[in-house]
Formats: structure tokens, sequence, C-alpha cells
């Protein structure tokens, strides 16, 4: 067995886990990573980098498809190669996986070891035939898609997240179950490259987001072609490749070509025999303090594997925690309220802080719900993108929540984020100033939404107004 001695060990290397190798070595720290898979993880090789090259793909196509609104009328229908859309989608993965290969760890001076992890003791964790001392642990290990067992799965051919960027034959018909943000990005995505889509959800479609807003992408998807099924509990799975069926608590019937699961994720830890360490562990995934330590002093958790908000900006957030607490000694704790999501259908949906919903509850007759339009936006206008909306909860003027629907709500939220990470008020985003024409004067416009009735409905404003004009020379 090869004893190894480390200031910090890394186990995984998702975007976590490097962020977090990487901020240590080059402060000074010893640094040993463990990774027995892919480098980059999940979200590089089966998640964000990959989906959204996907939808950049469907996008390319649907363009081509819907341009009279500009008056070009003159097109041909896309011809589309659905194992060179995956090509482009391998390509891109190639262009990024630099940035997180063993090489360029071991060039900044950590000491990569391709193997899992696993613990034997408080502060030794064993990985094949190294055993590896270190005065800190970060498990960063990330979460796979949760297959629910249903009946009859185990019988028939099916994709989750990890396979279905290799299927390189196009579905005739993709069955979904799954009505969240992967199950509807991929609805959309594979709509738009030819395939016939039904997305099969037990409970309610993006059922984490604000209904009014989210109900604006589910009207788009509908209108794409696309068929949701809410309240649709999947009971049963039966058929063979190429033939699939699906069925449901209801007794109804779908049938399909190809089936992914998307019903969710689950946290990688059953290969990390955390008992031997002392860590407590729960349906979540590892249990963890606001500082991110979990019930062993010396462990922390982060990212998916610390069972709070599965986004890879999150485990990138955690890095930062992390590098305060493990490496300077300083106190450091995680917050949610300024974490934001974003959903990139077309229109995208983001959020951060509470939603209206959540923001009444807590409250009550004291918040302010501010609109702003996508279609009283001048860029949005010039480009036909005039749905959307961005919602605004306000209380004493500071803003607690804000959800978006339409194009670059995905851009649009991180403004807010920073408002809300800040504790800002409307009044600092009333002050800035945004270029013309962009879609970035939307938040700007919703500040003003906030504001307008307090200047030009105020009676007082008017008497104060006339008094100055009165005395000015």
């Amino acid at each position: 067995m090869n004893k190894l001695k480390c200031d910090l060990l890394v186990i995984g290397a998702g975007s976590g886990g490097l962020s977090v190798a990487a901020g240590a070595v080059q402060m000074g720290a010893s640094v040993d990573l463990l990774e027995g898979h892919k480098m980059g993880g999940d979200c590089l090789n089966y998640g964000c980098v990959p989906s959204k090259a996907l939808l950049a793909a469907g996008k390319a196509a649907q363009q081509q498809q819907h341009t009279a609104a500009f008056g070009i009328t003159e097109f041909n229908t896309p011809e589309i190669n659905y194992a060179a859309v995956k090509d482009h989608v391998a390509a891109v993965i190639t262009q990024i996986e630099p940035v997180d290969s063993q090489e360029r760890f071991e060039g900044l001076g950590v000491n990569v070891i391709r193997e899992f992890g696993k613990f034997t003791s408080h502060k030794q964790v064993q990985a094949g035939d190294h055993l590896i001392t270190a005065r800190r642990i970060v498990v960063a290990t990330g979460s796979t898609p949760f297959v629910p067992p249903l009946p009859g799965l185990d019988t028939i051919p099916y994709e989750t997240n990890e396979t279905i960027f290799e299927l390189r034959e196009k579905p005739d018909h993709l069955l979904i179950i799954g009505g969240g943000p992967i199950g509807l990005e991929m609805a959309q995505a594979h709509r738009r490259l030819g395939c016939d889509v039904t997305v099969i959800e037990g409970m309610k479609a993006l059922g984490n987001d604000d209904p009014e807003l989210s109900e604006i992408v589910l009207d788009k998807l509908r209108d794409e072609g696309i068929t949701i099924l809410e309240n649709a509990m999947a009971a049963e799975v039966r058929g063979k490749s190429g033939s699939i069926e699906v069925v449901c608590e209801n007794g109804h019937v779908y049938k399909g070509s190809h089936l992914l699961m998307a019903v969710g994720r689950k946290a990688n830890i059953d290969q990390l025999n955390l008992e031997a360490a002392d860590i407590k562990s729960n349906r979540q995934g590892i249990e963890v303090d606001a500082q991110l330590k979990t019930t062993n002093r010396r462990v922390y958790a982060i990212g998916d594997v610390a069972g709070g908000l599965q986004f890879t900006h999150v485990a990138g957030y955690h890095a930062g925690i992390i590098i305060r607490s493990a490496l300077f000694g300083l106190p450091a704790k995680q917050r949610t309220q300024h974490i934001p999501w974003a959903t990139y259908t077309d229109p995208e949906l983001s959020h951060v802080g509470l939603t209206e919903a959540q923001a009444r509850n807590e409250y009550g007759d004291k918040l302010e719900v501010i609109r702003s339009h996508y279609n009283h936006n001048d860029r949005a206008i010039t480009e036909r993108k005039t749905s959307g909306l961005i919602k605004v909860m306000v209380v004493k003027g500071k803003p607690v929540g804000v959800s978006i629907v339409g194009a670059q709500a995905g851009e649009l939220i991180a403004l807010w984020s920073h408002v809300i990470a800040n504790g800002q008020k409307m009044k600092h985003v009333a002050a800035m100033v945004a270029p013309y024409p962009t879609i970035a004067e939307l938040n700007k416009r919703a500040a003003g939404a906030y504001f307008s009735p307090r200047l030009f409905e105020n009676p007082k404003i008017k008497t104060i107004v006339r008094l100055v004009q009165r005395w000015l020379p």
C-alpha cells in the first residue's frame, strides 16, 4: 500500500472539487485529488455543457424555419443529421475539457489519482493501492440520475442524461418521464431536431418555479408540438427497443420509440464507506452544517452530494467557502437566498430568492409585486421576442425574490443575485444605466415600475415641484 499525506484531499473532480483543488494548491496547500471516472464530472460530460450544446443545435434548426416575421420567406426546411448534431455536442465537450484535464491540474501541482476513494477512518481514505492521510477532506462526488424502480424498466432499454448524448440514432418518438428542467430542455431540443416528444409528469411540470411564469414556458413548448402531460404518474413500462409503452396510474398508455428517464438526481455516496469516518447521511445526501462541515469535523461536503441545490454554480460557490474555512480557518457559512437557477428552454426561466408564494407567506401585506413585461422592451420587439415577464418581490424597498421568463432570463437574473447578495435596494437598480437597446433595460424598467407610482401618483411630489418651480429664477 502506497501511503500518502497531504493538507487537503478532494474526492471528486467535478466543478466543485476542481475549484477547491485549483484554489488550494495555488495558495500553497498540498492537494491530492481523486477521480475514478471522468475529469470534469457530470457538468462537462453529461450535464450543463452537452445539454446546452444540444439546445443550441435545436435553436439553429428552429431559426431556419421561423423567419417570416422578419420578411424572409425564401428558406429551405433544414435537413437534420442527428449523428452530426451529436458530433457537435462531442466537439464542444472536447474544446472545454482541457480546462478540467488531469494534465492541467498536475501542472498546477495537484497530485491527481484516477481512482475512487473510500474512507477507512476519520482522516484516511483508500484509493486503489493508495492510503491517503489528510488534514482536511472535501467530498465532492456529485450526483447521478435517479431511476425509480418502475415495474418493467429492467426489461427495456432507456436513456438518462448520462447516455442520451451518445445516442446517434434519432428517436422517432421520445417519451420523457419527468417534467423538470432536464426533461423539458431535452424535450424542446429533440422536438426542434425533428422528433415527436411526449413528456409524462406525475405532478406539475416545472413545479419548483413560479406557476404564472412556468405556464408561459409550457404553453410555448406545447405550441411547438410537444405533448406535456401533468398529474400522470407512470406506473409501468413495457415493450422492446423501438417500441416502448408507458402505462400511467390512470390507465392511459403512451407509446414511443425511445424512453428518457428524467425524474431527479441522487447523491453519489454509496462507494464512500461514510460509516468508517462517522459521517452521517440521509436521503438527500451527506448531512452538513452552515459551514459545509459533516459530522466529522475534518470532512466537508460540497455541491450535489451535500443534499441542497443541485447546480454547478452552487458547487463553485461552495468551493469558495471551503477555501476560506479549510485553508485560512476563517468563519464562512453558506447562504441560499442569493443563489439563482435557470432553465434553458426557449423562453428561458430563471429565479433567485423567494417566489411570490413564498414571499406572500413570509411577509403578507408588506409585500409588493412589481412586473415588467418584455413587450415594452425595444430590443425584444426588434428581435420578435416579446413574450416574457420579470416579477420582483419587494419588501420595504428591498427585493427578496425575482422570477423571470423570456429571452436571456438566465443572463438577466445575475443582476438580481448581486443585489440580493449585497442587501441592496431597488434604488440601486434604478441608478444603473443599461445601453440602449438591450434586454438588460428590463431590469431597470422593473425598478422604474416600483418608483413610478411613488413619483407620478403622489400629490405631495406635485406640490413640491410646483413650489420649487415658483421660486426658481
